[in-house]
């Protein structure tokens, strides 16, 4: 069988790691990045449309405010100029009968009304051959749209209202009816575009765009055709028409419209009756942003490019510095093995390991030396000392050669069925030794760390951490599949900004003691809330779970070492040393803090005190 260099080893074991990982987070990054930009695209579409909505009520309502205040007024011809109305009529009970406009019976009944009508084109012609000529409108063919040899609309959807006017003794002595029509009106789409979009352009189109439409046909609209020029006559995708004018049904995606893709809302317009009339639009083109898209994609794997070329070059190197020296070793051994006692390893290595690997073995070359003598008389009693030796240390490194790390790795892949289903009581079981894991490395670190504080060797190395980035992020993330078992939710509100002055690795075992205590002992289905308020000097930090409020002699048993609760019918899940929180304490109040607890009306928190400096 051929051998391979470790060198070889190392550098092609890392580069497959590399180009695997480099090429799942560049697939990832570049869907998490059209993923977020797309959807919050699409998302501001909808808050558009409903200003866009709006904008639209104002409309009428602004001329029903203003009939209804015309009570009064004698003067049509000045009420009609100054609300810059197509039509206005005063009408008499005698002409209720003639109205075509539902709002006016609701008028002569002492009801102002406003709302959208479709007018056709014989009323039109009788209000005024310009305003029918000015509502005419060619429709063009549009791809995408309905099949349809409909060649104009001569009938026009205005914006209407009716008010009363009344008489002395308070009757209803006649009505004001009036209204805009809202074919090629560029004035309210222009209103509505000016309040929802930015007056950018992109290929000389608007990047934002409005559209009213009568039933599938563009009446007033900023968006351009291939010419440059407003899209009026075009007409509505048949998609969008089944769903907005055909059901009724609101349009919150992307869309083909005249000429380009955007992302759209869609929603129907009814008249005064209830029937839809048409649809108000409000769209953004796509095209700007799969620019921006394509834009963060390739600086982002210019950036993995980046990270891969350099983790590539530091391969070799770390590849170099383990496989030279252990080369160097190799043939020290090879040749001590040979008999030659008196040669020695160069043991400058800068890398600790091999250093002290390069000791001991010149420390062992140099008792081989001075034993080699005494070796020869007591062969046979140092051979059988010798085989329990190596039979010991073979044994001994076999069972605690990562013991803790490859059996909670192996005991997590059969649990979360890596190699293959398991059914309920496996699954259960393998929980409860992934649980027993979890508590054998709390125990193992807690006692560690006891140690080093019974020691006094507990130190602080501080430096500015951004507390949500560089600890909270973390500690959620490692602690969140416990949490989503339990069925409860972390709330992060912990400040993006905010900068602690903090040893990192110690803050982040404090974070870790809270959190996973609030787990333990949280109600399930409960909240977890992580949160900081400002002090004049520091910042209090507060982990909050939801459930039962400690009474005041469990609390006085906190922070105290090797103190627990009374064991509550989840005892199993939440067993522990008894010196979490006792470590917890020792560790705030080196950072010159003070760590608290505070029992709330339906939970818990702990508040600990830290320097803070906030970051602008």
């Amino acid at each position: 069988m051929r051998r391979s260099g470790l060198r070889t080893r190392i550098v092609l074991s890392f580069l497959l790691i590399i180009v695997l990982f480099g090429s799942l987070i560049a697939v990832l990054g570049y869907w998490a990045i059209r993923t977020s930009i797309i959807d919050r695209a699409q998302k501001q579409m909808r808050y558009n449309l409903s200003a866009a909505h709006a904008v639209y009520e104002n409309e009428v309502e602004n001329m029903k405010r203003a009939f209804e205040m015309a009570g009064s007024i004698r003067d049509p011809a000045k009420l009609k100029a100054g609300l810059g109305l197509d039509y206005l009529y005063v009408l008499e009970r005698s002409d209720s009968a003639a109205a075509r406009s539902p709002l006016v019976l609701q008028a002569f009944h002492g009801n102002a009304g406003s709302g959208t009508r479709i007018i056709d084109s014989g009323e039109l012609i009788g209000i005024g051959e310009p305003l029918y000529e000015r509502s005419i409108v060619a429709v063009r063919q549009t791809p995408r749209a309905i099949p349809s040899s409909r060649a104009l609309l001569t009938s026009a959807m205005a914006l209407e209202c009716a008010a009363p006017i009344f008489d002395s003794t308070g009757l209803v002595e006649r009505v004001i009816l009036g209204g805009k029509v809202i074919n090629r009106f560029g004035d309210l789409v222009g209103r509505i575009h000016r309040m929802v979009f930015e007056d950018r352009l992109y290929d000389a189109k608007p990047v934002g765009t409005v559209t009213i439409f009568q039933d599938d046909i563009r009446i007033a609209t900023n968006v351009l055709d291939r010419d440059g020029e407003p899209a009026i006559g075009t007409r509505m995708s048949a998609e969008v028409y089944n769903s907005v004018v055909g059901k009724g049904m609101p349009w919150y995606s992307r869309a083909f419209v005249v000429t380009d893709w955007y992302l759209t809302a869609y929603e129907p317009i009814r008249d005064e009756t209830g029937k839809i009339a048409g649809a108000l639009y409000v769209g953004a083109l796509e095209a700007p942003l799969r620019d921006t898209i394509r834009w963060y994609a390739i600086m982002f794997l210019v950036i993995i490019a980046g990270c891969t070329l350099l983790a590539l070059v530091l391969t070799l190197v770390l590849a170099g510095s383990i496989a030279n020296p252990l080369t160097r070793l190799v043939k020290a051994t090879a040749s001590l093995a040979d008999g030659n006692l008196s040669l020695r390893a160069p043991d400058k290595d800068s890398l600790q390991e091999i250093h002290e690997l390069t000791s001991s073995f010149n420390e062992m070359a140099d008792k081989l030396t001075l034993r080699d003598a005494r070796l020869r008389s007591t062969n046979e009693e140092l051979g059988i000392l010798n085989k329990r030796y190596i039979d010991l240390v073979g044994m001994v490194s076999h069972e605690l050669k990562g013991i803790l790390s490859s059996t909670m790795l192996n005991a997590c892949s059969v649990r979360d069925g890596y190699f293959g289903e398991l059914n309920e009581a496996q699954a259960k079981a393998m929980s409860s030794v992934a649980r027993n894991l979890d508590y054998f490395d709390m125990t193992v670190k807690n006692f560690l760390n006891l140690a080093r504080i019974e020691k006094d060797e507990l130190t602080l190395t501080p430096a500015e951490v951004n507390l949500r980035e560089a600890i909270i992020d973390e500690s959620v993330s490692a602690l969140g599949r416990q949490a989503q078992e339990r069925h409860m939710t972390i709330e992060n509100c912990i400040p993006p900004a905010l900068v602690v002055t903090a040893d990192p690795a110690l803050l982040l075992m404090v974070m870790n003691n809270l959190i996973g205590n609030a787990i333990k002992y949280g109600s399930e289905n409960g909240i977890i809330r992580l949160s900081a308020n400002h002090l004049d000097t520091a910042v209090a930090i507060e982990v909050y779970n939801s459930g039962r409020p400690l009474t005041e002699n469990e609390v006085a048993k906190l922070f105290k070492r090797f103190s627990r609760l009374a064991a509550a019918p989840e005892a199993e899940r939440a067993r522990g040393t008894g010196l979490g929180l006792f470590i917890c304490r020792q560790i705030v109040e080196l950072h010159g803090g003070k760590i608290r607890h505070e029992a709330r009306d339906s939970g818990n928190a702990f508040i600990f005190t830290l320097p803070v400096r906030q970051v602008s």
